[in-house]
C-alpha cells in the first residue's frame, strides 16, 4: 500500500522534497530569510495565486487550458473598484465581482464546450480581447476613492492580511473536499481521463467542460479581490505581469497532468508554495529576479515532457 501511494503521488512527494531542499539551502546561504517575516509576506502574496490555481487545476484536470486568467483578474479587479467607488458595501462588491468572473468564465466555456473551439485558441482570443478592451476603456488610469471597507476588507492591515490568507485557505479546502468526495469532482477526473468513456458512463463532458471554465472565472474573481484589497486603489494593469504563467507553472509542477485526469489540489498547493518561495529566495540568494520567469517556463516545459514520457511508458 505504501509503495502504491508513493507511486501515485510521486510528483507531490518530489515537490515537497524540492521545497524542503530549497529551505535547507536558504538556511545555510541566507539565514536572515527566516528572521524577517518573509514567510508571512509569501503567504499573503501567494493567496491570490492559490485561489486561481484551484480553478486552473479543475480546467487542466478536464484536459483544457485557460491562458486568459490574467486578463480576467484585471477586469474583475476593475469591477471591484468601480463597485466600491459607487458606494456599495464589501459583501455586495464581492458578490458583484464574482458575478463578473462567472460571466467571463461562461464566455470561455461557451467557446470551448458549445462551439468546440480548442481551449488554447479560445482563451488566447479572450485574453487579447479583454486586455485591449480595458485599455481602451480607462487608458490605464487608477481607480481611486474606494469605500472605507475595501482595503483589507476594512479590518486594518494586520487582521486584513490574515483574512486574505484565510479566504484562500477556505476556497482551497472547499474545492479539495469537493474533488475528492463529490460526484461532480469525480466527473472532472473522468472527463479528463477519457471523455468518450465518461459519456458512456452517463456523464456529459460538454457540461463538465463548461462548468470548469465558469468555476475558473469565479476563482479568477476571487483572486482579483484578494489582490485588489491590499492597496488603497485598483491598478487596471493587475494581472499583466505574467500571472497566468505563475498559476499554470504552480499547477503543473504540483503534478496535475496537462494531458488531463491526473493530479490533486494538494500538489497544486505545494507548487504555489514552492514557486512563491523561489521568488523571494532569488532575492535573498543575490540572484537577478528576472530569472523567476525563466524558471517558471522551464518548469512548465519539464512538466509537459514528463507527462508525455509517463503516458508513453503506460
Amino acid at each position: 500500500m505504501t509503495t502504491t501511494f508513493a507511486r501515485r503521488h510521486l510528483r507531490e512527494i518530489s515537490v515537497g522534497g524540492a521545497y524542503a531542499l530549497l529551505l535547507g539551502v536558504l538556511a545555510v546561504r541566507a539565514p536572515r530569510f527566516f528572521s524577517t517575516g518573509e514567510f508571512a509576506d509569501i503567504l499573503i502574496a501567494s493567496a491570490p495565486v492559490l485561489v486561481a490555481a484551484v480553478g486552473m487545476t479543475l480546467v487542466i484536470l478536464s484536459r483544457q487550458i485557460d491562458i486568459s486568467i490574467g486578463s480576467q483578474l484585471a477586469v474583475c479587479a476593475i469591477a471591484a473598484g468601480l463597485l466600491s467607488r459607487a458606494g456599495y458595501s464589501m459583501p455586495v462588491v464581492a458578490v458583484g465581482t464574482v458575478g463578473v468572473g462567472v460571466v467571463l468564465g461562461a464566455l470561455n466555456g461557451a467557446l470551448v464546450a458549445v462551439l468546440n473551439i480548442p481551449s488554447i485558441v479560445a482563451t488566447l482570443a479572450t485574453l487579447v480581447m479583454l486586455r485591449e478592451a480595458k485599455r481602451w476603456w480607462n487608458q490605464g488610469a487608477m481607480i481611486k476613492d474606494l469605500g472605507a471597507d475595501f482595503q483589507w476588507f476594512g479590518l486594518g492591515q494586520a487582521a486584513g492580511q490574515w483574512a486574505v490568507v484565510a479566504v484562500a485557505a477556505g476556497v482551497f479546502a472547499a474545492f479539495a473536499v469537493g474533488l475528492r468526495f463529490v460526484a461532480a469532482g469525480r466527473a472532472v477526473y473522468a472527463v479528463g481521463s477519457d471523455a468518450e468513456a465518461a459519456r458512456l458512463a452517463g456523464i456529459r463532458p460538454r457540461r463538465v467542460t463548461f462548468a470548469v471554465f465558469v468555476l475558473m472565472g469565479a476563482c479568477a474573481a476571487g483572486a482579483a479581490l484578494l489582490t485588489a484589497v491590499r492597496l488603497p486603489h485598483v491598478d487596471p494593469k493587475t494581472g499583466e505581469g505574467g500571472f497566468e504563467l505563475a498559476v499554470i507553472a504552480a499547477v503543473v509542477v504540483g503534478g496535475v497532468a496537462v494531458s488531463g485526469g491526473r493530479g490533486t489540489l494538494v500538489g497544486a498547493l505545494l507548487g504555489v508554495a514552492l514557486l512563491g518561495t523561489v521568488r523571494s529566495a532569488l532575492v535573498f540568494l543575490g540572484t537577478e529576479p528576472y530569472w523567476e520567469k525563466a524558471i517558471q517556463g522551464g518548469i512548465i516545459l519539464f512538466a509537459v515532457a514528463t507527462d508525455v514520457f509517463i503516458r508513453k511508458a503506460e
